[in-house]
């Protein structure tokens, strides 16, 4: 059995463009693969251990279950692990590190979402919640499209907005600036990305100030409820993720986002349609990406 590190998986050089290929093969073989809910157990308080397995078709010959958890008092707090095994034998190739699969997989899979379900003319993207998360979406996205100039507004928290600004201010096709308000923030906004894992009430509470043609992404799902029953269309990665919400069975469109790539759904279908796409990554898109990882490493 290997034991695989993130350093390890770091020292791989894989880049932000193949991680979003990487999620959308995933999105491609979802009906494929047996894929169970995942399962969480908590010890304590806010404490969990939330279980996520997924067999690959046989093809593959992999399954995977990953293990997320969260210790108060443990550095870090929030950690990740998978245990890969290859199918056919039932052999554990290997133990593997996911805290880089996490963040990597998470931003691929809404800048895939976002590339796909954005208006034709989009230009300003808004994002709140500038953490690991966040950083990963801006990555793929600026590597996705590099053929573009994007104009990107950043919620002023602390000083992770200046902190962006160090870490990508060389894009060559990345121009900032820093909002202090979320109605600054949305306001006239072609994409809104929300990256923040917890929110009292909504983000903004007026929603006519989410133009025609937005699409929001809020990829922890928080802060934009106000949004369900008003916008167009919402998208999700798996039904499981969204049914349980207050206002599902009052969406007016709803799909899943594989539908789109597979072309069995239109995504969008005009610029004026305000969009909602709920995509926060399938143990699916763990599983792929840590057996495309092993096979590298060997």
């Amino acid at each position: 059995m290997k034991s695989i590190t993130n350093q390890e998986i770091e020292g791989l050089n894989i880049t932000p463009s193949m991680c979003v290929e990487w999620v959308r093969e995933a999105f491609l073989l979802k009906s494929e693969c047996q894929l169970p809910a995942k399962m969480s157990v908590h010890p304590s308080g806010n404490d969990f251990f939330t279980t996520m397995p997924c067999l690959l078709p046989l093809s593959y010959g992999r399954f995977g279950a990953k293990v997320v958890s969260r210790i108060v008092g443990r550095v870090p707090a929030l950690k990740s692990d998978m245990m890969l095994f290859d199918s056919r034998s039932g052999a554990l190739e290997a133990l593997v590190e996911c805290d880089w699969i996490t963040a990597m997989r998470t931003g691929a899979v809404a800048a895939l979402a976002i590339k796909t379900l954005r208006c034709s003319t989009a230009r300003d993207y808004a994002f709140i919640g500038l953490g690991s998360t966040a950083r990963a979406t801006l990555r793929c996205l600026l590597d996705i499209c590099s053929d573009e100039v994007l104009h990107i507004r950043l919620f002023r928290y602390k000083n992770q907005a200046e902190k962006i600004i160090e870490e990508f201010g060389a894009a060559h096709n990345a121009r900032f600036t820093i909002v202090d308000t979320a109605e600054e923030l949305v306001d006239g906004a072609d994409v809104v990305v929300s990256c923040i894992t917890d929110a009292n009430g909504y983000i903004v509470d007026n929603e006519q100030l989410f133009k025609p043609g937005v699409l929001v992404v809020p990829v922890h799902t928080r802060g934009f409820q106000n949004c369900d029953t008003t916008f167009d269309k919402v998208f999700a990665d798996d039904t499981d993720h969204v049914k349980g919400f207050k206002y599902f069975s009052e969406f007016r469109e709803y799909h899943q986002f594989e539908e789109v790539l597979k072309g069995q759904v239109a995504g969008r279908s005009s610029d004026t349609e305000r969009i909602l796409a709920y995509n926060i990554g399938l143990g699916l898109h763990d599983m792929l990406y840590a057996s495309r990882i092993y096979d590298m490493l060997l």
